[in-house]
């Protein structure tokens, strides 16, 4: 009968601890860059910064569509100046995007890490207890049994 003894708290508790210290050592260090790149990765992809560049490109090509010829600066209808600029944006702002996209996924991917060490003690612990209920209803038969002999029934 002890052979099939359930694990005790004690023991569930230390095994937690080990996934809990496991669990801290793999923290990933972002560097200064890495964390430039998130921020402008979350930022860029926010419906502010898209209302900041449709608000530009508005008041941009409106200027230079309807302002006095003397005024206009990027002559209609090529926007020559505008579609540079609007390029050289795209250009520095893809590759950040990446790299902050890149450090988000690793990011992501030790949370997903973290979740499977967390679910994979939870299991452990449910199955402790379920060894315990049924070690338990094991005593609990053998002793319904000796009642029952020593009854006569």
């Amino acid at each position: 009968m002890d052979s099939k003894k359930p694990l005790s708290i004690q023991e569930c508790i230390e095994k937690r601890k080990e996934i809990l210290s496991l669990s801290s050592k793999s923290k990933l260090k972002k560097t200064t860059l890495d964390k430039i790149a998130v921020w402008i990765t979350d930022h860029v992809g926010s419906m502010g910064f898209f209302i900041i560049v449709f608000t530009w490109t508005v008041i941009w090509l409106g200027w230079n569509m309807f302002a006095p010829k003397a005024a206009r600066f990027d002559p209609y209808p090529a926007f020559v100046l505008w579609l540079f600029i609007s390029n050289m944006i795209q250009l520095f702002l893809m590759p950040l995007i990446m790299v902050g996209q890149n450090v988000q996924s690793v990011q992501a991917d030790i949370r997903e890490e973290e979740d499977l060490k967390i679910n994979l003690q939870a299991e452990l612990e449910i199955e402790t207890i379920l060894t315990h209920l049924e070690y338990q209803n094991e005593i609990m038969m053998k002793i319904l049994k000796r009642l029952e002999d020593k009854a006569g029934v």
